[in-house]
């Protein structure tokens, strides 16, 4: 992942990724993936099978489905969400919360507020490809597509419109999937 805007954004690149494994492997892939990673019925599945052989034997717009039913298949938005909390978190306690200590949470945020990613502990844990969101607002390293730790901060403000709609898309994502448990404050 590099932090260059002309790579596409990613957001594009995680959503369409099952897609593009599926396509490669086979479409079982893609059935035996969203079985292991939902409670969906063998119907939805079915359903979503069928999607994926649509998108890749389609060649209208292929990418653009692609990442519609990767994002089905990898990480449906949460039916079980908890009301939003607005508890004030300092940077300092907020980085408590990095997944070093696996008997403590998982926090990342963006734009101020605080989600609780605890549930994909594997992909922000320590040592996991995304830890490095983990414990900080991060804004401008998720705007940036960057996971350069020095680009892991949250002024946001020197991105681009490009940039900062890929951080509206990481935000809108976080919101439908993770329960937001507090805001950073000074």
């Amino acid at each position: 992942m590099s932090n260059s805007s002309n790579s596409g954004s990613w957001y594009e690149t995680l959503t369409s990724t099952p897609i593009l494994i599926a396509t490669a492997v086979g479409v079982s892939f893609a059935a035996i993936f969203a079985v292991s990673s939902s409670n969906k019925t063998s119907e939805q599945i079915k359903t979503q099978v069928k999607e994926v052989t649509n998108v890749a034997s389609s060649n209208t717009d292929a990418r653009g489905k692609a990442a519609q039913a990767g994002a089905s298949i990898m990480s449906a938005p949460s039916t079980d969400l908890a009301p939003p909390k607005d508890d004030p978190i300092s940077a300092s306690s907020l980085s408590q919360y990095d997944g070093s200590d696996p008997s403590k949470p998982i926090y990342v945020a963006i734009k101020g507020r605080v989600f609780d990613v605890t549930p994909k502990a594997e992909m922000y844990g320590k040592g996991k490809g995304y830890n490095i969101f983990a414990g900080r607002d991060a804004s401008k390293g998720l705007g940036m597509s960057s996971l350069n730790l020095e680009d892991a901060i949250s002024d946001y403000s020197s991105l681009n419109e490009t940039q900062m709609n890929t951080l509206n898309q990481w935000e809108s994502f976080f919101e439908k999937r993770y329960n937001i448990v507090g805001k950073v404050v000074p």
